[in-house]
């Protein structure tokens, strides 16, 4: 059950995106750096997500978890994404909390979308 919590997640925060207006370009890109949660754009952006998902916020906002070595690694993954895709749209890496105190249970997710995270 837990190994269909990253992708529920993932899910839910690609529906909250395309209703703000973004597209889904991409879901879990891989390379040799790592993995992107989702990439999305809107017309001004190419937005580098990481997803973060938890039942609370008691041991440490979700946004924590994305730490120095996990910037580094989600910037590595970008510049190859955009070495193999190039854009004229300006790149932004965001996270977004997810909160879902009942899991998949959760009938209202507290969702925050933290833009332009880190550089």
């Amino acid at each position: 059950m837990a190994n269909l919590l990253g992708p529920w997640g993932e899910a839910q925060a690609a529906d909250y995106l395309r209703r703000k207006g973004y597209t889904l370009v991409a879901a879990n890109y891989r390379c040799r750096f790592g993995e992107i949660d989702l990439i999305v754009r809107n017309r001004r952006y190419l937005v580098f997500v990481e997803v973060k998902l938890r039942k609370s916020a008691g041991f440490a906002q979700a946004r924590e978890f994305v730490d120095f070595r996990k910037q580094q690694r989600i910037r590595a993954t970008a510049s190859m994404y955009l070495s193999r895709y190039p854009t004229s749209l300006q790149p932004r890496f965001d996270v977004i909390e997810i909160y879902a105190p009942q899991g998949m249970e959760t009938k209202k997710l507290t969702i925050n979308h933290l833009e332009d995270a880190f550089e």
